[in-house]
């Protein structure tokens, strides 16, 4: 006669890096890389963006801090495409959801915290693809920076873009599935408008934009012009912290509340 208080022991035995798996997260960057319209807007959008902004009248010949306006713009563009790239990576939760994929993984011992984890990273590799496409773009056309200048401007926009792969899981349980991806766009350009991003902002307005997310990145990734002080470096590195605790707490709590349905 079997009993099954053997199984039942076992069950909820702690799993290594709760359940954090190499298969799973191989899995995760073929489904992503598979997909047609997030390869687009991290391929296609953000170097044409640079192209477009960053090459009008004689930007290349202007010098800005250690580098010139064109190299300037293009670290800007490399930042959005990030920001667009992990966002999108993160929010295709929604989609998962929709077709019970979250519920599923309640099953298996993936906890909230590794499957965040393992989500994260896959948004921050389109991150990498996407700051890579600028980058390479910006230097055949002509962006000057210092050889340090280049190597920290990518990995300062690179990196800082974990805020966003985070929010875009965030959104992605927050939201249905009908409603999230025609809502990142506009939404992702009023917040780099508003964290300035795009264009420097002064007054009030200067102060305000130091609430919103893209703040800390933006200003982090321009440290290596050179204009950038301590104290506004000091307060981009508790910016990028904060939300980006929050948005991971966030979609922690939310992935529990969805699965537990």
């Amino acid at each position: 006669m079997t009993t099954l208080a053997p199984q039942s022991s076992t069950r909820h035995r702690p799993t290594p890096l709760g359940g954090f798996s190499g298969a799973f997260l191989r899995l995760e960057l073929r489904r992503m890389l598979r997909n047609r319209r997030t390869m687009i807007f991290t391929l296609v959008i953000p170097p044409l963006f640079f192209v477009i902004f960053g090459l009008q009248s004689d930007f290349r010949t202007q010098s800005f801090g250690t580098g010139n306006v064109t190299g300037y713009v293009m670290v800007s563009m490399a930042v959005y495409g990030a920001l667009l790239a992990t966002t999108s990576g993160g929010a295709m939760v929604a989609i998962e959801r929709a077709q019970g994929w979250s519920r599923q993984l309640r099953l298996t011992p993936l906890r909230p915290v590794a499957y965040i984890a393992t989500k994260v990273t896959v948004a921050m590799v389109l991150g990498l693809v996407s700051v890579s496409a600028v980058f390479l773009v910006g230097a055949v056309v002509g962006a000057h920076l210092t050889p340090v200048a280049w190597v920290s401007c990518f990995l300062l926009a690179w990196l800082t873009s974990v805020v966003f792969a985070a929010f875009g899981l965030f959104v992605g349980y927050l939201l249905p599935s009908e409603n999230v991806m025609q809502l990142l766009g506009p939404v992702l350009a009023a917040l780099s408008f508003a964290g300035g991003l795009f264009i420097p902002l002064h007054g009030w307005f200067g102060t305000v934009s130091k609430v919103f997310p893209t703040y800390g990145v933006a200003t982090l990734a321009r440290i290596p012009f050179g204009d950038t002080s301590t104290g506004s470096i000091v307060l981009a590195v508790l910016n990028v912290a904060v939300w980006a605790a929050v948005f991971v707490g966030g979609s922690a709590m939310l992935f529990r509340r969805d699965t537990a349905r």
